[in-house]
């Protein structure tokens, strides 16, 4: 164990404008990269216990979200600029190489920074989206067919811009807190209700959201950090993200079906929503991830793993860093 320094804010310039950051310890670089909708602050359990763990954890903002650039155009979301941030942010902290955590969103971006940069990133950690190669039919094509009689799918409905960031801007601090509750154990909907990543004809996605206080994990303070993050920015350059899923698919056509062979790291709640059309993914790591060191799922833990078990999340994160090849 080493002494855990204060965290440290700071920004670091990039060809494209400035990712803001939030580090704290020293040691072997991890760099941590949040999901949607969400910032920095969700790794806020990581950070003093990497630090104290004796590595150098720093967690971005990514593009578009907090204190990071947020450009105007859709296509600066493309998962091949956000892997060019994360270079940038290594090289600028004065290292050559590190690991890359991401959970939700941050996992693609974290595997992908891996698979098209593997010099610089030297093991993969994934939490709550399990690696998926790009391949098989155009993406929003797949996700167009999800919903079925059911309603649209989630990512269906953010494509349009606009569209979504109409349903939440007016309210921020409430839809958030409807999020994450629809996707926390003990919060979400039950067996038999409906979905909440649908969209039902002419409705929203928060109508589908279960009502009442926000999930345990979240205190008061931690809701009004995330919703005052949202109210500066609002939400366009978070849902730009999921406009550049066609884009990443041709981006990425050179890598159809590439595994990703550093030492990996997979861990997901056993009660995420998210597993229910990406559990194929998990079932074929032997093949996609050749390198996989540990894989668990956490019983009684929804989405948000890292914030809803901070200390199961934090152990096997510093397991899995302790063993990695120096």
């Amino acid at each position: 164990m080493t002494h855990a320094t204060e965290p440290t804010h700071r920004l670091v310039s990039t060809e494209t404008g400035r990712i803001h950051l939030v580090e704290q310890g020293s040691g072997p670089l991890v760099l941590l990269v949040h999901g949607f909708p969400e910032s920095w602050y969700s790794w806020r359990h990581q950070l003093p216990a990497l630090a104290a763990a004796g590595f150098r954890a720093v967690a971005i903002d990514v593009r578009g979200y907090g204190r990071s650039s947020k450009p105007a155009a859709v296509d600066a979301y493309r998962l091949t600029e956000l892997v060019a941030d994360n270079v940038a942010v290594v090289h600028a902290l004065g290292e050559e190489s590190a690991v890359v955590v991401g959970h939700d969103w941050g996992s693609p971006i974290a595997s992908t920074s891996g698979l098209l940069r593997p010099e610089v990133f030297r093991a993969v950690g994934m939490l709550s989206v399990p690696y998926t190669p790009r391949g098989g039919p155009r993406p929003t094509e797949l996700f167009a067919r999800m919903g079925g009689d059911q309603g649209e799918f989630y990512i269906s409905y953010f494509q349009e811009p606009g569209r979504a960031e109409a349903e939440i801007e007016p309210d921020v601090r409430g839809w958030l807190a409807d999020f994450y509750r629809a996707l926390s154990a003990g919060t979400m909907p039950g067996p038999g209700e409906p979905a909440p990543y649908l969209v039902s004809p002419g409705g929203t996605l928060r109508d589908r959201c279960p009502a009442g206080p926000p999930p345990g994990w979240l205190d008061e303070s931690g809701l009004d950090f995330y919703a005052g993050e949202f109210e500066r920015t609002g939400l366009t350059g978070p849902l730009n993200r999921y406009r550049n899923m066609d884009r990443d698919w041709t981006d990425l056509a050179a890598h159809d079906g590439a595994p990703l062979t550093q030492p990996s790291l997979f861990l997901a709640g056993a009660q995420d929503v998210t597993l229910s059309w990406l559990a194929g993914a998990i079932e074929v790591f032997p093949a996609t991830l050749p390198g996989l060191v540990c894989s668990e799922l956490l019983d009684d833990c929804g989405h948000w793993i890292q914030q809803e078990r901070p200390e199961e999340t934090n152990r096997l994160l510093i397991d899995w860093l302790t063993g990695l090849p120096g």
